[in-house]
């Protein structure tokens, strides 16, 4: 026969598992949602059946989790501090190249963001915190708020809209994004660029 310690203590280590099963589940589900975002719901690299001039967006919109929601055309890009990449080589997944990036004019998202401010409640929001580009056929990618913000790889996160001093043509785009410093860096080249979206993925 159990004591009423015995229930007491079986009691408590019910509710302990019952609460770590909860936060595993948290974890999975926004696990779950970073490699969703990631790998996107569209490729890029597998080809879209539209016609890329159907495809053509002119401005960003950045939304979400920031006090300033903003809509950025090219011109009002041209106006963030510029930067400049002399090339990038683009590798898909299997680590094939698949071009080329050449003299890329842009700016980096971080810049972006930080004019938008991305809105926290306590100083360890921005742990919780992803930022998701969408393009206007459907593809998405996602980082972390650590990455741009607290990481080199920040510096290389760039939204373009320039290459070899011309604007961008109907195969990306006016607007495009690129992460210059990932290992392969294919699969987050981001053509027809439409929306930046902040959002916390747990509590």
């Amino acid at each position: 026969m159990f004591s009423m310690t015995d229930r007491h203590t079986e009691s408590t280590r019910s509710s302990a598992t019952s609460a770590a099963a909860h936060s595993l589940h948290r974890r999975a589900h926004g696990f779950m949602l970073l490699c969703a975002l990631a790998y996107g719901t569209s490729a890029h690299a597998a080809g879209n059946a539209m016609e890329p001039s159907k495809l053509i967006t002119d401005s960003i919109t950045v939304s979400g989790a920031v006090d300033n929601k903003l809509t950025l055309k090219v011109a009002d890009l041209k106006a963030f501090p510029p930067q400049q990449i002399s090339e990038v080589q683009l590798q898909g997944r299997s680590g094939a190249n698949v071009g080329k990036l050449i003299n890329v004019k842009g700016v980096r998202l971080r810049d972006i963001l930080e004019k938008a401010v991305v809105s926290t409640k306590d100083h360890n929001d921005v742990k919780k915190t992803v930022i998701i580009a969408g393009a206007s056929d459907g593809y998405k990618v996602v980082y972390s708020w650590s990455e741009v913000f607290n990481s080199a790889l920040g510096d290389g996160v760039i939204v373009y809209f320039e290459k070899d001093g011309a604007p961008l043509g109907d195969d990306e785009g006016r607007i495009a994004m690129i992460s210059a410093q990932d290992l392969r860096t294919g699969p987050r080249h981001v053509k027809w660029l439409q929306s930046i979206e902040v959002k916390k993925i747990a509590e």
